[in-house]
């Protein structure tokens, strides 16, 4: 079964009672780790009860493909049903998947979890042909809608926080709501029993967050510092960002930055496009971002952009490593700065 995108927080707030397993994938590990636990818990409340919940890892399960059945069927001795957890699925598992979900036994709720798929992936393909599975992707969130989400995540803990500090919050962290939840804490505990939430409370409680960001490789790249680029990608990788998310991060900072020429180039100013940017510029970037709305004009943004969104194609499609060509494009891009800005090619 396939679920349309706008039902999806609709299905998560009340799944199929008939639902036997669930895929949920994409590049936002964590919307994919919070929507899966959402489903786990219509089934069973208490996220850590031994006896009602099983996980299993996907590469054990390619290894032993009738343990699927196994778990699905076990009877729990305290009663009710269980929920069995798959993490780490890919398309070695498909097959697994497929015949399960033909004639499942016994009737746990099987949650699986997975990264960002191929367009083609015969996993997903298996959930959404099926009368009792269901697929549930998990994209990047635009702009808008993570500023959105930051504000709704600190209004649910109780703070009372600004459209700007929503707004710096999303800037800062992205699209991971692990560490979204993670930093409302903090904010809560800085902010006190006000609750209060200006965009100076988040700069100064959540300005480190930034610091292994997908930013740091985007600005050390633009502007032909390799070693910057290289030491940032590789403490994504050490973090296991996943290369898709990083060329996301790369086209749309790069969209920004043709967005913000055009306005000027159409006789807005420049200080007042900055700041009508929202999410804002976080002031750190704000330098980086002015040097590279000099450097990156015309054929140049036009064909970094088409290079980030080649490259993403080819993470999901041609079976390369996505972290390579990644980096391959990292490097390229490095060094098409570095003769910008020596005045050496166009």
């Amino acid at each position: 079964m396939k679920i349309a995108p706008a039902r999806i927080e609709a299905f998560l707030r009340k799944p199929d009672a008939a639902l036997r397993a669930a895929l949920i994938f994409g590049p936002d590990l964590g919307l994919v780790r919070e929507r899966a636990d959402a489903i786990a818990r219509s089934v069973v409340a208490d996220a850590t009860d031994p006896f009602r919940i099983s996980e299993l890892d996907a590469a054990d399960l390619a290894a032993d493909p009738p343990r699927l059945a196994d778990e699905a069927a076990a009877m729990c001795m305290t009663g009710g049903r269980r929920v069995v957890r798959v993490r780490g699925a890919d398309d070695r598992v498909a097959d697994v998947f497929a015949q399960f979900l033909e004639d499942p036994p016994g009737d746990a709720l099987i949650v699986v979890e997975a990264s960002d798929l191929a367009r083609r992936s015969k996993l997903c393909a298996a959930f959404e042909a099926a009368r009792l599975g269901v697929a549930i992707p998990c994209y990047v969130a635009d702009a808008l809608a993570l500023a959105a989400a930051a504000k709704a995540a600190m209004t649910a803990r109780g703070l009372k926080a600004t459209d700007d500090a929503a707004g710096a919050l999303a800037a800062l962290l992205g699209p991971d709501r692990m560490l979204l939840g993670a930093e409302v804490e903090k904010l809560a505990l800085y902010a006190g029993s006000s609750g209060a939430i200006d965009l100076d409370d988040v700069l100064a409680c959540t300005g480190d967050a930034a610091e292994t960001s997908v930013d740091d490789a985007i600005d050390a790249a633009l502007s032909g510092d390799r070693a910057g680029a290289d030491r940032a990608l590789r403490r994504l990788a050490a973090e296991g960002e996943a290369p898709v998310r990083v060329l996301r991060g790369l086209a749309r900072h790069l969209l920004r930055l043709g967005s913000v020429q055009a306005r000027v180039e159409s006789g807005e100013p420049l200080e007042s496009v900055l700041r009508s940017l929202r999410p804002p510029l976080f002031f750190k970037r704000a330098p980086a971002f002015r040097r590279q709305l000099q450097t990156w004009r015309g054929d140049r943004l036009a064909i970094a952009l088409s290079r980030a969104t080649q490259a993403e194609l080819r993470c999901k499609e041609t079976g390369q490593p996505g972290r390579l060509i990644c980096e391959r494009l990292f490097v390229e891009l490095t060094a098409r700065a570095g003769r910008f800005v020596s005045g050496t090619t166009r």
